[in-house]
């Protein structure tokens, strides 16, 4: 009975595999259903492992880990992109080894845990057909040799049958010729490769192998004997660093936040845009010293006047960070938002709130466990709400809120940027339409716009169709149709072939307005 359940069981899985690879190969080549079918085959997917795997709706974890990849999955069917990918196949990866894990461990074990399953995924399918073949060979070959006999008669019987019928009936023989003369498509071999990746990553979750055997997570408790490193020359580092940033960080406070005048000969656009990343790395390297030297029972973490001195250095790298921050929108002031910028400051955040971790750990005795999953549960939570966002399309938005031109206090407008953001700067664009504007700029608003709008309207008819573009084309014809005006009202122009042609003889083939050299950053001494 339990040899039954098994097989049934495979049989299951194997046939889901094999069904996920047909419907794949019937949404893009047949359907044509778009990219975001992608979402919905792995709904299908987590649905067919929690079928096939009871396992995983019996351990609360596990079903966590599918719940948040079904939520990745349907940030795919919105706007489908590498991050939603990527976080579907971790989550959905967690939670089919989570079953054959005695107990969660921690962020690193299970990294190494999923980089081994993907790469194991790639040879699975192939290591259960020898396992499977060599169940039982033996019975299995005095199966085949009793049956080959047997087969002859029947075959070669129904062979003659069928040519006489074909000879008899033009209909048979009418198959029989549409038989011969069938032909692979031409994209046949695309097709064959999407249907085998799409089993094989199917079959990773059906069929999963959790590896027992990864490098342990180093615990970081008690003294660790390195040379130089004593109570007193760790109380030392911390007064001598502890003045360094404090140095640094009076400055940040006195310049950047408009404490005092800059000294003579120096803008504030030199002194802010000397560059952020080295403020931030100086940070990491701050919170690795404090896990080495400074580890949870060890004798230096004792000592009442060290652990004062690590707060306040501590609080003064979360300034520092916080400062790096500051000369990044400085910079944004200057020179526009943009997509790699707002990831920038999202990363800032996640290293000020590790640096608050990592002295939460030394305050409270926490495991190195501990800080590995919940700084990696904070990059995960971040990750994951950014897949629902289209970063580009926030930075558009805010640019032409504070372009100069348009009465803000930022940057000139930087039209050639808001092409290459293409359909993600649709909206922002049908709004800049709708705005008093200079008229070169309302011209090629409408250009970029009426382009990005017929690639957006393409795009959708075609595979790359998504909830966010059609939510996204449905928003700019409203807002078109709703804020519509007499052109002049505004002093608009009519963008006729004339005017185009006359702007792309000026400007190239390439829309671009003119901007302004970078405004040198100036903020009022305060009395």
């Amino acid at each position: 009975m339990v040899g039954l359940q098994r097989r049934g069981s495979f049989l299951f899985k194997l046939g889901g595999a094999c069904g996920v690879a047909a419907v794949v190969d019937a949404a893009m080549f047949s359907w044509e259903v778009g990219w975001p079918a992608f979402g919905g085959l792995q709904l299908l997917l987590l649905g067919l492992t929690a079928a096939a795997r009871p396992a995983i709706l019996h351990r609360a974890a596990a079903r966590t880990s599918f719940a948040l990849a079904g939520i990745a999955a349907l940030a795919m069917i919105i706007d489908p992109g590498l991050l939603a990918w990527c976080l579907f196949w971790l989550f959905a990866g967690m939670g089919t080894l989570m079953p054959a894990a005695a107990r969660f461990g921690d962020a690193w074990g299970w990294s190494q845990r999923l980089i081994l399953h993907a790469l194991r995924a790639g040879i699975a399918p192939l290591l259960d057909l020898r396992r499977l073949i060599r169940v039982s060979p033996r019975r299995g070959r005095g199966q085949i040799r009793r049956a080959l006999p047997q087969l002859v008669l029947p075959v070669l019987g129904s062979g003659v049958i069928l040519g006489l019928f074909a000879s008899a009936n033009p209909v048979i023989e009418n198959w029989f010729d549409q038989a011969l003369s069938l032909t692979p498509p031409d994209d046949w071999f695309v097709r064959f490769l999407l249907g085998a990746a799409w089993f094989t990553m199917a079959w990773s979750l059906l069929r999963p192998r959790m590896s027992r055997r990864v490098l342990g997570t180093f615990d970081g408790r008690g003294d660790l004997a390195l040379p130089g490193v004593t109570p007193a020359s760790v109380q030392l580092s911390l007064i001598a660093f502890n003045a360094l940033f404090a140095l640094q960080n009076a400055m940040d406070l006195l310049w950047l936040w408009g404490l005092a005048p800059l000294p003579k000969g120096m803008t504030l656009a030199e002194y802010a845009h000397r560059g952020a990343y080295p403020l931030v790395v100086t940070a990491l390297l701050a919170a690795g010293f404090v896990l080495v030297a400074l580890r949870p029972g060890s004798t230096t973490a004792a000592m009442p006047l060290v652990r004062r001195l690590v707060i306040v250095w501590i609080a003064q790298n979360v300034l520092l960070v916080g400062n790096a921050a500051l000369r990044t929108m400085d910079y944004i002031a200057a020179y526009s938002l943009t997509e790699l910028r707002i990831a920038a400051l999202l990363w800032m955040a996640l290293v000020a709130l590790g640096l608050v971790l990592v002295i939460w750990r030394l305050l409270r005795g926490k495991s190195a466990g501990w800080l590995i999953n919940t700084n990696a549960a904070a990059a995960l939570a971040l990750l994951m709400g950014c897949s629902f966002v289209d970063l580009n399309s926030a930075a558009a938005r805010y640019n032409i809120a504070h372009a100069r031109e348009l009465g803000g206090g930022g940057a000139a407008l930087d039209i050639c940027h808001l092409q290459g953001m293409g359909v993600s700067a649709l909206i922002a664009l049908a709004q800049l339409e709708q705005r008093p504007a200079p008229e070169p700029i309302h011209l090629w608003a409408r250009l970029l716009r009426e382009n990005a709008q017929a690639q957006l309207t393409r795009d959708l008819a075609e595979y790359r169709w998504s909830v966010l573009g059609a939510l996204r084309l449905a928003e700019v014809r409203a807002t078109l149709r709703k804020d519509a005006l007499n052109p002049a009202d505004h002093g608009w122009i009519d963008c006729t072939h004339r005017d185009v042609t006359e702007l792309r003889g000026a400007l190239g083939l390439e829309p671009a307005i003119p901007a302004p050299a970078a405004p040198a950053l100036t903020r009022p001494a305060k009395p």
